[in-house]
Formats: structure tokens, C-alpha cells, sequence
């Protein structure tokens, strides 16, 4: 299991868009002139990056005292028709996991899938296998990554709060990411103090309290339909209450990672951070 944080760390989904240099090191840089507190590195067009550079970053973040974790690609469906594609799917996974442990993040992030013509129930098990045998390997590589599904957005794809929670109680090992966009833009819902407390407390019944003293969370504003998810914007354009959700993460005393994926990245990043500390 992750170590629990001592307080919530600020950070942005990426490199900040003030970094002069598009790179990591440069973004594990500016994200420490910034003051904020963590980043996560975006593998979500592929993982490219070789074990010197892993290294670098490795020293770099130790050195400026920022925590990491990374975003798998998302050309991952774990549920895919085709045994070929799960079985890429698995090693984009592996991939992930590998490289992450390379460059001394603790997490990374995943979207799991999509149900296609299955139920629920059918992607949740076939889901639930492939997921199992990365993770089989992983320790069979004593490769300490915590995987995190995602909870999605789309109701077309797997990841509402429960399944994402029962995929973690009955997968030893991985932990959610908890991303709040996501589980308001599913159903339209999950935008008062009311709701975001109660996700919270069915994240501690299901999981256990100290769940929520490593968390990892995903935010930003979203346009969204009946279908869920369209795209992100920034949090002052979006209905999302922020104010309430704070408020509820401090009543809760939530500890971990906090990622901002807002097109604005550290803008909203910083006002978040600043509005936790007042």
C-alpha cells in the first residue's frame, strides 16, 4: 500500500502552461517556483520515456520535494471485444507501471474501459480478470506502483463510484482515483455539500477510513450532456461548486494528491490550493 500524506498536495494534470520548456523536468521546476506541491506526469499518448530520463526526473522531483504519479494512455480498454486489444491494453498497463516506478511516482492513473454490447456486470468481470493478472505481474516484479482506476465521466464507459469501489475491494492492492468532474458530469449530480459527503462516506465504508489519507484526485469544470463528459473547462466557467467540495474534503481531513486537469491548469490549481488554506 501507498504511505498516507501528511497534508493535500496541489498540482497540475501535466506541465504547467507557464513552463517555458515543454517538459517534464522543467514542469517538476515550475511547479515548485509556483508552490505548488505535486504533478502528474502524462503518459496518455504512450509511454516514451527511457530509464535515463526517468532518472533525472527521479532526482529532480526528490530535490525540489514535489510527490508524482502518471496517467496511463488512454488507448486502454480492458473489456475490448478483441483479445488482442486487452491483452495491448494490459501491456500499456504494464508499461505504465514500469516506467512509473522508474521515475519514483507512487500512482498511476488508468481508464479501465468501455461496456460495449456487455453488461455492467459481464465488463465488470472481464474487467476485473485483466486487471488482476497486471497486477500479478507487477508484484511478481516487486514493482510497489499502486494502480488507481479512474472514475469516468461517460455513461458509456466503466467506472461509476461503485463499480470502481468494488473493483478495489476485490483486487488487493489498487486504489481509486477519484475523479470529481467525472462523477458529477455521469448522471448531472454530485454538486452539493449533501452529495459530495456522501461519496466520501461510501469511500470510507467500502475501503476503510484511512483510504482517504492517500487519496488521489482528479478535478477541472466540464461541458456535459445526457451522455455524461463532453470536455473540461475551467472551474470559474463550469456549475461545479467548488466552495461545497472543499469543504467537504476538509471536513473529512482528506490527505494525498489533488490534480487539476482545468485547460488553465495551474490557475485553477493555485486558486484551489488558496482556497484550501484559507
Amino acid at each position: 500500500m501507498t504511505p498516507a500524506f501528511s497534508h493535500l498536495l496541489f498540482g497540475t494534470a501535466g506541465i504547467p502552461n507557464s513552463t517555458a520548456v515543454d517538459s517534464t523536468l522543467a514542469g517538476i521546476e515550475r511547479i515548485a517556483e509556483l508552490k505548488l506541491d505535486c504533478l502528474e506526469i502524462e503518459f496518455v499518448k504512450g509511454v516514451k520515456m527511457g530509464r535515463d530520463t526517468a532518472q533525472k526526473i527521479k532526482e529532480a522531483a526528490k530535490a525540489h520535494k514535489i510527490s508524482l504519479s502518471t496517467h496511463a494512455p488512454y488507448y486502454i480498454n480492458l473489456n475490448a471485444v478483441e483479445e488482442g486489444m486487452r491483452l495491448a491494453s494490459q501491456e500499456r498497463l504494464l508499461s505504465s507501471a514500469r516506467a512509473t516506478e522508474m521515475c519514483g511516482a507512487k500512482s498511476v492513473v488508468f481508464h479501465p474501459g468501455y461496456y460495449g454490447k456487455t453488461t455492467p456486470k459481464q465488463a465488470f468481470e472481464t474487467i476485473k480478470k485483466g486487471l488482476a493478472e497486471v497486477v500479478s505481474i507487477l508484484r511478481s516484479e516487486r514493482n510497489p506502483v499502486v494502480l488507481r482506476p479512474e472514475t469516468m465521466g461517460k455513461k458509456s464507459q466503466f467506472g461509476n463510484l461503485e463499480e470502481t469501489l468494488l473493483l478495489c475491494q476485490e483486487i488487493e492492492g489498487i486504489l481509486p482515483c477519484l475523479d470529481f468532474c467525472h462523477l458529477h458530469t455521469r448522471d448531472g449530480k454530485a454538486n452539493t455539500y449533501n452529495e459530495f459527503y456522501r461519496i466520501l462516506k461510501k469511500v470510507e465504508k467500502k475501503l476503510g477510513k484511512e483510504i482517504l489519507k492517500k487519496a488521489h484526485i482528479h478535478i477541472s469544470g466540464a461541458e456535459y450532456s445526457k451522455k455524461g463528459e463532453m470536455k473540461h473547462i475551467n472551474l470559474m466557467e463550469s456549475d461545479f461548486r467548488y466552495d461545497d467540495w472543499i469543504q467537504v474534503l476538509k471536513d473529512f481531513e482528506v490527505e494525498g494528491m489533488l490534480i487539476c486537469e482545468s485547460p488553465n491548469l495551474e490557475t485553477d490549481a493555485l486558486m484551489l490550493q488558496n482556497l484550501w488554506e484559507s
